[in-house]
């Protein structure tokens, strides 16, 4: 699952299929899409069964934190209002490289997250801009339904995608990206030669 910014008053979600899911060092093969594009996101991975929880006790439901890549196929992402196929082809999920427990973590809220494309900086803030913070979110989608032990929620990206810039710039076969957050690591995955 992850959440994208929004200036309304409800948070948006979409989800990402397990299978994109992949390593922390593992290739991204890009498919069928012209419109590569990198988000790195803080990961909440959730320990204990949540349904109706409140933000005070949400904490209590949070086994430990990751590094997500919440990579996206833009030209395919609005195919449909749910973004869930242009989120969601293979490869396009590296986690990792670890998962960090929440007691080694005390403050989720003031972790900085970078991404780099060949060593350049492209995103750099820090988890204290989250529109909606972790525990709201939680708190959020266990209104709706029970968030299960194992389950992940890419919690948001900053500014620097490729496709908000001026021109847009997307990723190609060769380049490197590298995504780190605070007190967890990096993961770091080649862009491939699309296997179509």
């Amino acid at each position: 699952m992850g959440t994208t910014c929004t200036p309304k008053h409800k948070q948006f979600w979409f989800n990402k299929q397990t299978t994109c899911l992949s390593g922390p060092y593992d290739d991204i093969d890009p498919g069928v899409t012209e419109q590569l594009d990198y988000e790195v996101e803080l990961g909440v991975v959730i320990g204990r069964t949540a349904k109706r929880v409140s933000e005070a006790d949400a904490r209590n439901h949070v086994f430990g934190y990751t590094v997500v890549n919440d990579v996206t196929a833009r030209d395919w992402q609005f195919h449909s209002p749910s973004f869930t196929i242009g989120k969601s082809f293979d490869t396009h999920g590296p986690i990792g490289p670890w998962i960090v427990t929440a007691d080694e973590i005390a403050e989720p809220h003031k972790l900085f997250l970078r991404c780099l494309v060949n060593g350049e900086l492209r995103q750099n803030s820090d988890t204290s801009q989250l529109i909606y913070n972790i525990w709201q979110q939680i708190a959020y989608l266990s209104t709706a339904f029970t968030l299960e032990p194992g389950d992940l929620i890419a919690t948001g990206t900053p500014e620097g995608v490729g496709i908000a810039r001026t021109p847009p710039v997307f990723l190609k076969p060769g380049d490197v990206v590298r995504c780190e957050v605070e007190q967890i690591g990096f993961i770091e995955n080649i862009v491939a030669e699309p296997t179509i």
